[in-house]
Formats: structure tokens, sequence, C-alpha cells
């Protein structure tokens, strides 16, 4: 029987043991053996720190973002072998869907989270912090990556979104992971993995992968390591506890089973959307994934009046439910991850029936479809009624990890909150109601015993991602019972992997330090115009000062009737008495809007566009005749995603400080600029360059990749610039129009046209035949198209012509076209 395989130092490795077989849910078939026999644990953890660890620190947030999103395209483009094996862990579809692209998932939010961090490697948190009043002693706090591995001890329930929505969190804060999902599945787990591990996305040691049993991998955890697990409350509490976890006081972040319970409101009777919804959300949270989710709805407490209403409701949705071979379309749930969970699930059921009664379905009868119910790990969806729950306890501390809740009564909401805090903290609690009074009052009341609240309503039902559904950028965890522990969150979640540090120093240094320009540090007095320099050229404290300008009572009044802004303080000067103010005011607007004035520079250059404006504040009135000037200083830079029909930019933060001639400081602002970056990638394709590579070109030269010869390219070339001078335009645009505003704007990147890239008109793997005798020929006829293509522009500025590939182009587009294009061609041939 084959053995799955760890990933470890490097290398895939098999266990030296017999192996521990895993089950198919569905035929009961081994799959494959599991085995972890003979592996160093120990060193498994110092490979992670040492080599992953060393490369994932010292790449910024954007680089590790970008690095998520790459394996998140990556993985999606290979998702359905993922959905095969899944079904054999008893999934369907949509419950594979939840965990392969739910994971995936992961990555790309994960990865977009790299916008709001800085561009280096380590985090500034907050804001800075004054700790003198001459402003030369100040603090502040930095988050930097741990330096040891993050240990991840998964459930089977979720083999890959279990994996994936903790290592996105690590992976980006710059710590490796060590993965060691449940032995149930983890065949699914792997085979992801051998795809990540192919990908050569990820750096080495980024990702080990253990298999199986692991049970002395805390042995040798270390102070910067961060342990995460996620199973069951008793199997947690047990790795907390330790002795090594609490000798190097580890993080330990535990994401445990919990009660979770849904609350009918009592506005939402029968025949409202309310009431329909609850229905559903309850009956998916039996069903999906066989109720195998810690965020499943275990506990249904509805208003005493409606437990008969709810009761045959509920009813009637699982009649509709079909159970089988998830494979089948016509299958709605399918099997339990194997054959002792689904035992335990009984057990945990009987124990529930000793105080309440099995109302729906049966433990020992089930129908299926395309399956051998004997040999599968199935069970009937099983629905309890605890009719006293605040006198029978179990329903608030024995779980059944399947397809199974239980409807409990409640008198009033006051009620209905404590039964919800009776399960001694859960990850999710929701509330079906319309009543928003109601909604507030059971929140704001429950919320100290759950991770997460959903309010469920007729307004949001559409978009709803349900009861059960963590989200990346929300906190996923829960007090008490719950774990005590949170996962994901934004940026909340990558924080769990960063050490915060406070620093203290002054300005000067903390800006060294930071890379955020601190107020009252030295100024770098720039060379020229800072709106002149490229994004990658301007640095945090880069400073100019500005030329004087007086305000005069013109400007404030043209200002007024400009704006239609009349308060009294600028158009009323009998009407100062009791106010701050002692002379007719400059408008505050006005005061930002002759700063700018004074350090914008007016010519076309990098600086693409105003960005926005942040931390305005005016510290003392400017009456007219008082003269200002401006210290503009570049306060922090923000790397950019650019998708539409831009050049590729950065965001630059400028610290706008406004003295009077005194030199006062009285206002100050943050503006911001959207600033390109620079172009290094292509040669400009001038008349002088052209000619230059021209004439290296000779017809025995080979090409770097595709099948042109020398002759082919220029008459390839010629051809296109027919296209760019007008002369062809008889043809359809041949990208999909779904796509083609994404490859219209692609023209402005600085990336390289693909290696072989297909033209449309030309057929795969076969050269035309070629028009003309020689490539000296060849020559001359593309330098006289390429000339038409020139003079055509001149004479017609303002045309926009068709492209087969890019659509519709005007003169600057075409432009880019061009330079691209050529550029991709010479070097296919070595000219540049």
């Amino acid at each position: 029987m084959k053995k799955i395989q760890n990933y470890v130092t490097g290398q895939w490795l098999e266990g030296k043991g017999e192996g521990v077989p895993m089950f198919d849910s569905v035929t009961g078939e081994v799959v494959a053996l599991s085995d972890t026999e003979g592996l160093d644990f120990a060193e498994i953890l110092h490979y992670g720190r040492t080599v992953g660890g060393q490369i994932l620190r010292n790449m910024t947030f954007q680089e590790r973002g970008n690095m998520l999103k790459s394996l998140a395209l990556y993985l999606v483009k290979r998702k359905e072998a993922f959905y095969e094996l899944s079904y054999r862990t008893g999934a369907t579809r949509v419950d594979s869907w939840i965990d392969i692209e739910g994971g995936f998932g992961n990555l790309f939010a994960n990865a977009s989270l790299r916008k709001l961090f800085p561009n280096q490697s380590y985090h500034v948190e907050g804001e800075p912090i004054d700790l003198s009043r001459g402003g030369r002693f100040m603090a502040h706090h930095i988050m930097v990556p741990k330096r040891g591995v993050a240990i991840h001890i998964n459930a089977f329930n979720f083999p890959v979104w279990g994996m994936l929505e903790k290592c996105a969190t690590n992976w980006m804060a710059g710590v490796p992971a060590v993965v060691k999902p449940a032995t149930n599945g983890s065949f699914l787990t792997e085979a992801v993995v051998r795809e990540v591990i192919a990908s050569g996305i990820l750096p080495e040691g980024a990702l080990q992968l253990i298999t199986g049993s692991a049970r002395t991998i805390l042995d040798t955890v270390e102070s910067q390591d961060v342990v995460t697990f996620t199973g069951s409350a008793t199997t947690g509490q047990l790795l907390k506890s330790h002795k090594r976890i609490i000798e190097e006081s580890v993080p330990f972040n535990m994401e445990a089973d919990s009660l979770n319970a849904s609350v009918l409101g009592e506005d939402a009777i029968p025949g409202t959307p309310e009431f329909d919804l609850f229905i559903k959300e309850v009956r998916n949270e039996m069903t999906v994934k066989c109720g195998q989710k810690c965020t499943a709805i275990r506990r249904v407490i509805v208003p005493e009046n409606l437990v008969e209403d709810v009761q045959i409701a509920l009813g009637m949705a699982l009649d509709k439910v079909t159970i089988g071979d998830p494979r089948l379309k016509e299958v709605r749930m399918g099997a339990l991850i194997s054959k002792d969970q689904a035992a335990e699930v009984r057990d945990r059921v009987q124990e529930l029936a000793k105080t309440a009664s099995i109302v729906y379905g049966d433990l020992d009868k089930i129908e299926t479809i395309g399956a051998d119910a004997k040999k599968g790990a199935f069970l009937s969806p099983i629905l309890l009624r605890e009719d006293h729950p605040f006198k029978n306890l179990a329903v608030h501390e024995t779980e059944a990890f399947g397809p199974v809740s239980t409807i409990m009564p409640y008198k009033n909401l006051e009620e209905a909150i404590l039964l919800a805090q009776m399960g001694k903290g859960s990850l999710v609690s929701s509330i079906a109601t319309y009543n928003d009074k109601i909604a507030k009052d059971y929140v704001i009341n429950a919320a100290s015993h759950h991770g997460r609240i959903l309010v469920i309503n007729r307004e949001m039902a559409k978009e709803s991602t349900g009861h059960g559904s963590p989200l990346p950028n929300l906190v996923h965890g829960g007090p008490g019972r719950a774990g005590g522990g949170e996962e994901m969150g934004g940026v909340r979640g990558i924080k769990h992997y960063l050490q915060r540090t406070a620093i203290q120093g002054t300005p000067t240094t903390l800006t060294e330090i930071t890379g955020i320009y601190q107020a009252n540090a030295k100024y770098k007095e720039a060379e020229q115009h800072p709106f002149k320099y490229h994004w990658e050229d301007i640095q945090p404290g880069m400073s100019l000062k500005t030329h004087k300008r007086t305000l005069t009572d013109t400007d404030i009044i043209n200002f007024s009737n400009l704006t239609w802004d009349h308060f009294y303080a600028h158009t009323d000067t009998t009407s100062l008495d009791g106010s701050i103010f002692e002379k007719r005011t400059a408008h505050g607007y006005l005061i930002i809007a002759a700063a700018a004035g004074l350090f914008v520079y007016p010519n076309k250059g990098p600086v693409a566009a105003n960005y926005g404006l942040e931390d305005c504040r005016f510290l003392r009135p400017l009456y007219h005749n008082d003269t200002i000037y401006v210290r503009l200083t570049c306060k922090q830079k923000a790397d950019r995603d650019v998708a539409s029909a831009e050049h590729p930019s950065g965001i630059v933060k400028w610290f706008v400080e406004i003295f009077d001639a005194t030199d006062e400081l009285v206002a100050v602002a943050t503006v911001l600029t959207m600033v390109q970056k620079k172009q290094e990638t292509f040669v400009e394709m001038t008349d002088e360059k052209i000619e230059e590579y021209l004439s290296k070109l000779t017809p025995d030269m080979k090409p770097n990749w595709g099948i042109m010869t020398p002759q082919h390219m220029l008459e390839h070339l010629e051809y296109t610039y027919k296209i760019a001078s007008g002369e062809i335009q008889d043809f359809e645009v041949a990208t999909p129009e779904k796509i083609l505003e994404k490859v219209h704007a692609s023209l402005y990147n600085y990336e390289k046209f693909p290696r072989n890239s297909k033209f449309p008109s030309l057929e795969k793997d076969k050269l035309f035949d070629l028009k003309y005798p020689d490539l000296e020929t060849a020559k001359a006829k593309f330098n006289e198209q390429r000339e038409k293509y020139v003079v055509y522009f001149k004479e017609h500025p303002d045309a926009k012509l068709k492209n087969l590939v890019f659509g519709e182009l005007n003169k600057y587009e075409s432009y880019l076209l061009e330079r691209k294009h050529l550029n991709h061609h010479f070097e296919q041939f070595g000219l540049l």
C-alpha cells in the first residue's frame, strides 16, 4: 500500500514504520498509509527557523503579499485534482469548495493586506509618542517577524483551508510554517503541498509538512516559535499545558470545537423572511461538511411558543437532504471523515438523549444514494429537543461533532442570552431578527461569550456568508471553551507572528529606524524639487522649503465667493466679539490651498495625481496680511497595485508644515500623491536605436525562443505597423470582450510580453511565407512602414485605431505597444 510522504528539511521523505491506514469515507477502502516514524522533529523546526525564516524575514510585506497572490493563482489552476481527493474524505462538491477554494481565498485575502503595511520587512504600529516637551525625545512601536516557526496542529475537517488560513498569516508576517494535519484526510493536504512545493513560489523552508503522528514535536519548541491548535478542547488543553510551552513562554493559539448557538428572535414568527432564513441556516449548518465544522450550530434557541413550528419546519427542510456518494450531483450530504468519528458522534447523541428527545433522524437507519451505508461513514441528520435547558446541562457541555443540533425554548430575550452564555464560550453565535433593538440587546449582552456574532435578516440574506463561515478579514476564535485564542482577523492575525517592541530616541533616529518621517526630525534637503523624483528615488525625510506668500483681504473674500463658505469669521468682522478670532480670518482650506500653490511643481513629471489629504490640523488662526511658507517633507511611501490603464506607481505621503513669518507652526497636514515608478525594463525605441539594432541583424541569427527567422520577424513587425497606421483595419479584435479591458491595461505596465506569445493571425508552430527576397529588402520595407505610422499620428493626433489583441488604441497607447513589441522581438534575437 502506498505511503504518503512528509516534506521536511527540503525533501520528500517516507516514514520508516508500517504506517497508519487512511480510509475512503464513502467506500471504506484504504486510500494510503500515513507514517512519520524516524522523523527528527528538532531538526525540522531548526531547518524552518534558519533556512525558511531567514529568507522570509528579509522580504518586504509587498514581496510576501505578491508571493501569496502568485501561489493562489497557481493553485486555482490545479484545483480539480484536489476535488477528486476531497470526495474521498466524504465531502460533497460544495463542502470541498469551502475547504479548497476557501483556502485559496485566504491566500488572496491576506495578499491584499500588503497594502496596509509599509514597504519594508517590518511594521510600524500606531502613532508616535512625544516623551518630552521639546520634541527631541520620542517613542514609537515597531513589529518585527519572530525568529521561530509557526507550528500548526490542525483538525481533520478542513485539510486545505485549515492549513492555508493559518499559513497565509504567518507567511505574510515573514515566519515559516510546519504543518501537522490530522492523519485522516492528510492525503489531501499532501497533494496541495506537493503543488505548492512544485511551484517554486515559496522560498525553501517556508513550508514543511508532517502527515501523521507528531507526539514529540513540542518537546523542542523555543520562545520565538508560535504554536496553533485546532481540534477538541480536551486535546488542546493537554498541549497547551506542555512543559516546554510553559518553560519557553511559547505563544499558543487554541481554536477548539464549541457549542455554538443560533437564536430565533421573538419577532421572527412563521411567515416572516427571518423565520425562513433561520430554518435554512440551521439546516445548512447541520448538513454542510456533515456538521463537522467547529462553527456549526449545535444549540437552536427559539421562543417557547415557536418550538413546534421550528421542529416541523426543520424536519421538512431535512427531509430534502439527500445522503450518499458526494460525487453525485443529487447528493447534498456526504459521509463523516471516518467510521470511528461516526461511532463517536453516535455515542455523544446517546448522552444527549438521556434528557433530550430525538425528534428527527435515526442513529441506526439511513438511506443513501450511490453508496453502501454499511461501508461508508454515513449518519443521518439528528435533531434533538431539550425542553428543560436550564435544568439539563448536557446540551451545553456535550458536543456531537456531526450533523446534530438540539432545539431548546426560551421565555424572553434575557433567557435566550443566558442560554447562549451557558455554552461557556463559543466561536460564533447568530440571531435571526428584523428588530434592530432585539439585535442590539442580544449582541451587546452575548458578545462576552462569543468570538463572532451574525445578525440574520432579509436585507443581508443574499450577500451573507452564513453563520458558519469564518472570514479572513475577521477574527476567528472565541473565549472559554472555544479556546480563548484567535486566528485570521486581517492585519490583526498577522500581528500574532510579529514581536511588538517599543523604541525610544530622537525623532531623527526614529525616522531612520521606522522609515517614516517623525515630526522634529532633521530634514534632508532635496537637491531638486521632490516632485521631480520617481517613486523609487524619494526617501522619508527628503524636504523642500518654499518661498513665501501673504494672504490678503481680497484672497479671503474671493475664496468665500468661490466656495460659498461665508462663515462669519471670514466675512463679517463686526461679529468677532467673544470669539477666538481677532480679525478677518483665512479659511482653513484656503490655507491648505495656498500651501499647495507654494509646494506644487507645475511641470509634468512623475507625480501623476493628488491622492488624498489626511490629518489636517489648524493650530492657530491666520489673518489677512499674514505671511506663510511651507516645509514639504516626505513622510512615508506605500506601494500600490495598478490594474487599470495607468503606469505603475506608488503613494507618497508628504508631511506639510505651514509656518508664519515668525517661523511659528500654524497648520499641518499630510498630502498623498500618486507617483510613477521608473521605467527601466524597456529601451525607448528612437529612430537612432532602431537603426542601431537593425544594423546588427543578420540572416543567420537564431532566436532565443520561437521559430521565427530574422526576416520573418521584420515582416511580422511591418504587418503590425500597417495595422498601427490604419492601413489594415478590416478585422475583429481577437481578445474576448470579458478580458479586453484587462489586456488593454497591460500596455501601461512595465512587464515584458511573455516569450512565445502567439499573435492571433499567425498559425502556431508554423512559419508564414516570406514576401520579400532577402533580409535587406525586409529592413527597408520595415522602415518605410514605420515612417507611415509616425506620419499618420502626426497628421491625426486624436485618432484611435483597432489592434488585434489590445482593442482600440490612441496615439500614446500605440507608442506603448510599439515599445513593448520592438523590445520583445529585438530581445528575441539578442539585439538588446
